[in-house]
């Protein structure tokens, strides 16, 4: 898939690109991200320009993660990143959202504005049948957003998140196509209501 640009009333999201390093590197230096995101850390300038550089185009490249930086208008400041990472499941893609906001900007709903347009952009133009949103327990600012979004907790996945060499419980929750009124590419067979 071509890098897509995305827009709300507030931002403009667009694939990341080289001249983004210093302020990913910056926004990474926070310990919250570092705690709560897959990141490295420590967070080396190494990593800010692997990742602006070749991670997140080989991503949108590949069609395996598509990365976008979160902007205050097109030459505003980074506000948030935030990406649909895409993986086999049993010969269907799974598609599965992560998001950081920088610390400067958090509380201003940015975060979910961002998600609410990248779940429409992945419903729409990447066939989505469903989004994924994962977080390790703990981290409610993240289930925050992803609650404001429309995404429906589902439940907690023992050792469901691998960090830092170790396995950890985590949070997920999922976002349906129906539940922003779009259509599915694939029809939804739901589980019959137990009876009363």
């Amino acid at each position: 898939m071509e890098p897509t640009t995305l827009t709300t009333a507030r931002l403009h999201l667009r694939p990341f690109v080289p001249a983004d390093a210093d302020e990913v590197y910056a926004a990474a230096q926070d310990p919250d991200v570092q705690r709560w995101t897959l990141v490295p850390s420590p967070y080396e300038r190494v990593h800010a320009d692997t990742f602006v550089g070749e991670i997140s185009p080989t991503g949108w490249r590949e069609g395996t993660g598509h990365s976008f930086a979160v902007r205050l208008g097109p030459d505003g400041p980074l506000v948030a990143a935030i990406g649909v990472h895409v993986r086999v499941v049993d010969g269907e893609n799974g598609y599965e959202v992560g998001y950081w906001a920088t610390k400067e900007h958090r509380g201003n709903g940015y975060m979910t504005e961002a998600l609410g347009a990248v779940a429409r952009w992945a419903f729409t133009e990447l066939g989505a049948p469903r989004l994924e949103w994962r977080a390790e327990v703990g981290n409610a600012g993240s289930r925050a957003v992803a609650e404001k979004a429309g995404f429906r907790f589902e439940g907690l996945l023992r050792a469901g998140l691998v960090r830092a060499g170790t396995v950890r419980d985590c949070w997920i929750g999922a976002l349906l196509p129906e539940d922003l009124g779009l259509p599915s590419r694939l029809a939804y067979l739901p589980s019959p209501s137990p009876s009363a």
